[in-house]
């Protein structure tokens, strides 16, 4: 019994959780991190449908928001970003705002 049990510790591989509901981020994700000896899991693997407040005022710092949310909610080491469009001829608008620029009911294409 012993055996079998660190036969199988030696043969799982630890997870890391891809903190997004976006499908298109976690398939881009899943790509680049393929190669890495870590099981890739997703929020929607683990039923996690919350979302997490963005209310850092650089990508880094809701990058760091959403990566100890659902960290603490998960009880897995987590991997998530943050991102957006800076146009500096609107001051660097919308910034960590581009998702919600175009109201918070707009759909993709009304944000184009």
């Amino acid at each position: 019994m012993c055996s079998r049990r660190a036969e199988t510790l030696l043969t799982t591989r630890p997870k890391l959780l891809i903190a997004t509901h976006n499908r298109g981020k976690l398939r881009e994700l899943t790509e680049l991190l393929g190669d890495i000896p870590y099981e890739l899991v997703s929020l929607g693997d683990l039923g996690i449908h919350y979302d997490v407040d963005e209310t850092g005022s650089t990508f880094e710092e809701n990058a760091t928001l959403k990566a100890e949310t659902y960290c603490e909610l998960a009880g897995l080491m987590t991997l998530a970003d943050d991102s957006g469009l800076e146009v500096d001829a609107l001051g660097g608008e919308p910034g960590v705002r581009s998702a919600r620029y175009a109201g918070p009911d707009a759909t993709d294409g009304e944000r184009v």
